[in-house]
């Protein structure tokens, strides 16, 4: 019997291609790995809600693979979706907030529907922390007004990451195999580096953003969340495609691989040339994490490697002291955008109305405060003031042309490789793809991970380099649940 709480999705495919597994049964034992350790035991709050469709859909995909085989490699594989993607379905889609705790979307995301095409079961809803993290100054990673805090499953004590916590804490604890996050600055690099996982940050573009509750267009995307590199790459291609209402899509036509499970490379490390930023990942980190970081560069050159140390970002300085007005300018025109479309019957229609909602439930909608919100709602809403137009314009030049794009051709490099999610924001703002991994953990178990960064659309060679350092070195421990 194949260990649920750990299998991959290969695993799961060969099991249920030999018929010792149906999709019925692993949706089952999904679901009781959820009873056990979401709301009891641990409780570590990652599940939002449930499809009560789920084991009809698994015995469905059964029933179709009996009579004209399987899809693909997703093929009756269950999923778990962040709270903030639309499924036309019987889940709702919040965001978090309990502004919209009665929103059933009109229709699947884009994202939701590939997955579907693809023969996933869509399991549930992932909690997050409220409004992608963009909703105050304090939160912690993983709370929302509607679902709680999450609690990362290697020890409460630790920062779950967010705003995809719900997500990488699922993944963790081995409800589902792969999940999907969204990221706009770290949201999907932090729980997985936080919760001992792999995520997968595209280039914005790669993947639609239509039925996505947005938090600013210019960097936000979807992305996969898994415990290994490969799985990671399999539910990647599965949600990539041009998208004819998401118009940023036309930048990745003809650049997507049909298939990114064949960039898993075992010696996909030697003769990569990968740079090491030490301008950048020095704030924040602790001694030992410093010392965990140092190990990863031997491994790097053990495993053959070329590192270049130090490989700065000459922007690096310039990016830390320039404090960008984008995402809440954007958040305003993009939030107010996916409001005006919902139901007559919910109460908010537009951030003005959510402000005052949420003032309005103050107990239960505002515990950290919505200072954010309340700043964003100062702007105009249209995109037109100087500053923001400015502060886009600088961010692209100082996190492309002077950042990633700088170093990447000054020592001919394949990627970046940045300590925790101390690159996330220069990766974010250019629009580029980052790769986290897991990368040991401290003495008291706290996990550490890893960020290999590149330019746009180069998830292959990233791909191809972040599956040989976790087939060289596998340094994800699975956390203890059972005990």
């Amino acid at each position: 019997m194949l260990p649920m709480e750990e299998a991959g999705i290969a695993a799961l495919r060969e099991a249920m291609t030999a018929g010792e597994l149906t999709s019925a049964e692993l949706v089952r034992a999904c679901m009781k790995r959820i009873a056990a350790h979401d709301r009891q035991g641990p409780k570590l709050n990652a599940v939002l809600e449930l499809n009560p469709d789920a084991l009809a859909i698994a015995e469905a995909l059964d029933n179709e693979r009996q009579r004209q085989g399987a899809r693909g490699p997703l093929h009756g594989i269950p999923v778990l979706l962040k709270d903030n993607i639309d499924t036309g379905d019987h889940m709702h889609t919040s965001a978090g907030s309990i502004a919209l705790a009665e929103h059933y979307a009109a229709q699947d995301a884009f994202v939701a529907a590939r997955l579907r095409e693809a023969g996933a079961v869509l399991l549930g809803k992932a909690n997050m922390t409220e409004w992608a993290n963009f909703m105050t100054q304090g939160m912690p990673g993983g709370y929302s007004s509607r679902g709680g805090q999450v609690l990362n499953p290697y020890g409460a004590d630790f920062s779950t990451g967010g705003s995809s916590a719900g997500s990488g804490v699922a993944v963790a604890a081995g409800y589902v195999p792969v999940t999907v996050g969204t990221e706009t600055s770290g949201s999907i690099l932090s729980p997985a580096v936080h919760n001992a996982v792999v995520g997968i940050k595209p280039t914005v573009g790669l993947i639609s953003r239509s039925g996505i509750i947005p938090l600013a267009h210019s960097q936000d995307t979807a992305g996969p969340l898994a415990r290994t590199v490969a799985d990671a790459a399999c539910l990647l291609g599965a949600m990539t495609g041009w998208d004819a209402a998401d118009p940023v899509t036309g930048t990745s036509r003809g650049r997507v691989p049909a298939d990114y499970t064949a960039y898993l490379d075992r010696d996909g490390l030697r003769g990569a040339r990968i740079g090491i930023p030490r301008n950048v990942y020095h704030d924040g980190l602790s001694d030992e994490e410093k010392q965990l970081f140092e190990q990863t560069i031997a491994r790097l050159k053990e495993a053959g490697a070329i590192v270049i140390d130090p490989a700065d970002i000459p922007s690096a300085e310039a990016l830390k002291r320039h404090r960008s007005s984008v995402l809440l300018h954007e958040f305003k025109a993009d939030v107010n955008a996916y409001l005006h479309k919902l139901a007559p019957h919910l109460p908010v229609h537009s951030l003005e109305q959510l402000i005052v909602y949420n003032a309005q439930h103050f107990e239960q909608a505002l515990r950290y405060g919505q200072v954010t919100l309340m700043a964003s709602e100062q702007t105009s809403g249209a995109l037109t003031e100087p500053g923001y137009l400015e502060d886009r314009l600088t961010d692209l030049r100082l996190s492309r042309t002077e950042g990633i794009d700088a170093v990447l051709a000054a020592h001919r490099l394949d990627a970046l490789l940045f300590p925790s999610t101390t690159g996330a924001d220069i990766a974010a703002k250019a629009g580029y793809p980052s790769i986290a991994v897991p990368g040991g953990c401290a003495a008291n178990g706290k996990p550490f991970g890893l960020c290999f960064t590149g330019t746009a659309y180069s998830e292959p060679a990233l791909i191809r380099i972040a599956y040989a350092f976790e087939q060289s070195f596998p340094l994800r421990k699975k956390p203890a649940l059972d005990r």
